[in-house]
């Protein structure tokens, strides 16, 4: 079953190497990373796999690795060949010398009930911890890459709301079509995180939200379940 749970962002500025001179901006988001992670430990699971979206769905070994230098900085990750996608990549930087048992890649555009279904395959055997890697949407405001969609704060604050009351029904009701057209990279990693929690039943886990912005008309949130 899922004992514990983390959500973070994965955009590419995580990393403070690639940040450069603007890296402190991101320093409560990586701070509120760091507090989620705790979490993880303290729940002490049997088994931590990373999910995250990606343009194909893949599973890797615990050990796998990967790279920012498409995105202009020298950082690597994990052992061996680069394979993990971004997501995963930075998920794997957030946890440090941390084990990992495994990392999810789901399609950013994977239908829901696969998503769902792919979580509570994830949380059946043992105590199971999971990271997420979700970015909100990228339509928020003027300066967004996908431009600004009047629709896109109200959805925002719905998955603002979910993360942080673990309301894992809210999750899996999110719309693919509507979560493409306001540009949210994080819809089909949280389905995959519903999916896992429904094994445990309402109510079983409970939320906070360690933080919630949008430096950069992308809207990043942080939460931890327990």
């Amino acid at each position: 079953m899922l004992v514990a749970a983390a959500v973070c962002p994965h955009p590419p500025l995580m990393v403070p190497e690639l940040a450069g001179a603007a890296a402190h901006e991101l320093d409560g988001l990586r701070a509120a990373c760091r507090d989620a992670l705790a979490e993880l430990d303290a729940a002490a699971p049997d088994r931590l796999v990373v999910v995250g979206g990606a343009e194909s769905a893949g599973s890797y070994g615990g050990g796998a690795a990967g790279t920012l230098r498409p995105w202009g900085v020298d950082v690597v990750v994990g052992e061996g060949e680069p394979v993990l996608p971004l997501s995963l990549t930075i998920g794997r930087r957030l946890l440090g010398e941390r084990p990992v048992d495994g990392f999810e890649a789901v399609a950013f555009d994977a239908e829901p009930a696969g998503c769902l279904a792919l979580g509570e395959s994830l949380a059946r055997d043992g105590r199971v911890a999971l990271l997420v890697m979700a970015d909100g949407s990228a339509r928020l405001t003027a300066k967004s890459p996908g431009y600004h969609h009047p629709d896109a704060e109200a959805y925002h604050r719905t998955l603002v709301r979910a993360v942080a009351d673990a309301d894992a029904a809210a999750l899996a009701g999110l719309d693919p079509e509507r979560a493409e057209e306001l540009w949210v990279a994080g819809r089909a990693a949280l389905q995959v995180l519903a999916g896992a929690a429904g094994r445990g039943g309402p109510g079983a886990l409970k939320g906070r939200l360690l933080a919630d912005v949008a430096p950069y008309g992308v809207g990043y949130f942080v939460a931890a379940w327990s």
